[in-house]
């Protein structure tokens, strides 16, 4: 049924795709109740297993005050997260946002491949133009989107998108990689609270 329903998605993409374009609300159904749980996924890790491991053990203790603000502005919502193991923005950001989830009665989380989940992150792509994971859709109670989070926070995006080409590419991995040590989620969770407000609010957020 998964395979059907994504093939028979029409998307029309481009770098200027207007926030919460993801396909239609049977297909993104489809692709959340296909996907696995945190837990699941995080039990199948191979690459950067112990990225993934050390940011899903420090989340266990998060922003009292983001934890607060995230429960106000509980759903119901679920949250489809396309994600890969050997992806570093993946493995330094769902850890956390799974966190939050957990401590936030009203939100659920599932996690699907980018084989999959492609039209979704083709909905979805970065200022630069990418399809990237992880690709992060918020969904109400019928299955339509109302916010999305797409690869990393805005403070390290913008870095990268203006910093990148100045330094070359292994010296702004090297940034990037100090950047989430230093931060340790917080900006991340951040993003995901705001979004949830927002779409409590019914002003959808998508960046």
């Amino acid at each position: 049924m998964l395979t059907a329903l994504l093939l028979a998605t029409s998307l029309t993409t481009s770098a200027a795709a207007s926030p919460c374009t993801t396909p239609a609300a049977d297909t993104t159904r489809a692709l959340y109740e296909a996907g696995r749980t945190f837990p699941d996924f995080l039990a199948s890790v191979r690459a950067r297993k112990s990225t993934w491991d050390g940011n899903y053990a420090a989340g266990a203790v998060l922003d009292s005050g983001l934890v607060i603000r995230a429960r106000a502005a509980a759903g119901p919502w679920r949250l489809l997260v396309i994600a890969v193991d050997g992806c570093s923005d993946s493995a330094n950001t769902i850890p956390w946002i799974a966190r939050l989830v957990e401590q936030v009665p009203g939100v659920e989380l599932r996690v699907v491949l980018p084989g999959p989940g492609a039209p979704v992150m083709a909905a979805h792509r970065t200022p630069d133009d990418r399809a990237a994971t992880p690709t992060v859709v918020l969904l109400d109670a019928d299955w339509r989107e109302i916010g999305c989070f797409i690869e990393r926070p805005r403070p390290i995006r913008d870095w990268m998108l203006t910093e990148k080409a100045k330094v070359g590419a292994d010296s702004a991995a090297k940034h990037k990689a100090a950047w989430y040590v230093a931060d340790a989620g917080r900006s991340t969770v951040v993003q995901v609270v705001e979004m949830l407000e927002a779409a409590r609010r019914g002003t959808p957020q998508c960046e």
